[in-house]
Order: structure tokens, then C-alpha cells, then sequence
């Protein structure tokens, strides 16, 4: 059976994913891309844009190797789009396109039922409404032996964490402050709950570290 990854996760200097006062305008809160800028100039990150060239370097490795061997998606609605309650229309079909980046199915974590929407590329997006540990097992079905990405947002990570469901967690720590927002590790003692440090390297604009279970 796959292993549930988190990737490329940025991540600030003081533990934050997202900034305060997410909004349409600015998803990831105030300040909160400044914790991707290590991100952008990829060679990978250009490649999803459909631009040429970009760095090829460490912080391009550790990119890239986070869409290896993925056969499903998990992330929370609010990754999905900034609309809250019951869906009044269907209209809305996420930040990305008509070909988003995933390219297998993505199961979207939901209160509120939608029917399937299939995008191009091979992109078929599942609305899940009955809990975290269910959107895991439909996702590992769906994999089919490879492993699952477990997209975010921080407090569906958080709840996976907290359970201790995360195999493999690479963090992009950038050299930024965000002071406050939502803190991927705010009461949560990884220790205990089973993981520790695999690898550590200084990227050019960000510190990678993998977490993996002990």
C-alpha cells in the first residue's frame, strides 16, 4: 500500500503555513507566498506554468521528486477554492485551469456534497464528505499501489498529524517571519507520536527537511 506524503510544504522560520486573513485576493493569508518565493524560480514550478528554463538546482530536486511515483491526491476545500457552506452552483473548479497539476484523482475533503468534476489531463476531482480516514482509503484505492499526496491545507495536515496517518513530510523552511496564521505544529508532539528528522540540506532559498516516522 502507498504511502501518505506530504511535499514541498513551505513553510516559515516560526511555523507557519498561511498567513492571517486568507481571502480570494490572497489566498495563502498576508504574507503568505513570501514562504514560496524559494518555489517560483524552480525549473519544476515553470514547467506547471507552461514556461521554459528555471533553476535546476537543490530546491528544483526536492520540488520534482514530490510528483514521483503519486497515484492520488488528498486536499481540504479550502485548498480547493474560497467558497464556504453548501455550494450554490458548480461554477467554481479550482485556482488552476482547465489542466491542473495533479493528473490523477484528488479527493477534496468537504462537508457539503458535489458530484465528480473531471477536468483535463486526468484530473477528476472527488467530493468527500465523511472524514479524513474515509478520503484515505478511497485515495489508496484509486492509487493503485503508489503513494498519496496529501496537498493541505495546514489544518487537514494537522489532522492527519495528529493521527499520526503522515508517512513522509518534506518542509520548505524559508528565511521568513509570518508572526502569525495557521502553525502547522502548534500542540502537536511529533515525538510522541512517532516521528523524527531523515534528512536535513540547505537548498538557494530554503532549508529542506524530511520527516518520516521513527
Amino acid at each position: 500500500m502507498g504511502r501518505l506524503r506530504v511535499e514541498s510544504l513551505s513553510l516559515s522560520l516560526d511555523g507557519f503555513g498561511a498567513g492571517p486573513n486568507q481571502d480570494l485576493k490572497n489566498p495563502l493569508g498576508l504574507n503568505g507566498l513570501s514562504i514560496m518565493e524559494w518555489f517560483f524560480p524552480t525549473h519544476t514550478f515553470n514547467k506547471m506554468i507552461g514556461k521554459p528554463d528555471g533553476t535546476t538546482g537543490i530546491d528544483n530536486k526536492f520540488a520534482s521528486r514530490g510528483f514521483e511515483g503519486i497515484g492520488a491526491n488528498i486536499m481540504g476545500r479550502n485548498m480547493f477554492g474560497p467558497i464556504r457552506g453548501p455550494w450554490k452552483d458548480e461554477e467554481w473548479k479550482g485556482w488552476w485551469g482547465p489542466n491542473p497539476p495533479y493528473h490523477s484523482p484528488v479527493f477534496v475533503l468537504t462537508h457539503h456534497t458535489r458530484k465528480p468534476l473531471e477536468l483535463e489531463g486526468g484530473n477528476i476531482f472527488y467530493f468527500v464528505t465523511d472524514g479524513i480516514e474515509s478520503a484515505l482509503k478511497q485515495a489508496q484505492k484509486a492509487a493503485g499501489g503508489k503513494d498519496i499526496r496529501l496537498n493541505g491545507g495546514i489544518s487537514v495536515i494537522r489532522q492527519y498529524l495528529s493521527k499520526g496517518l503522515v508517512d513522509y513530510m518534506h518542509l520548505a523552511v524559508s528565511p521568513k517571519l509570518l508572526g502569525a496564521g495557521e502553525n502547522l505544529f502548534a500542540g502537536l508532539d511529533l515525538v510522541k507520536l512517532g516521528y523524527s528528522v531523515k534528512e536535513n540540506v540547505f537548498g538557494e532559498n530554503a532549508t529542506h527537511v524530511i520527516l518520516g516516522k521513527s
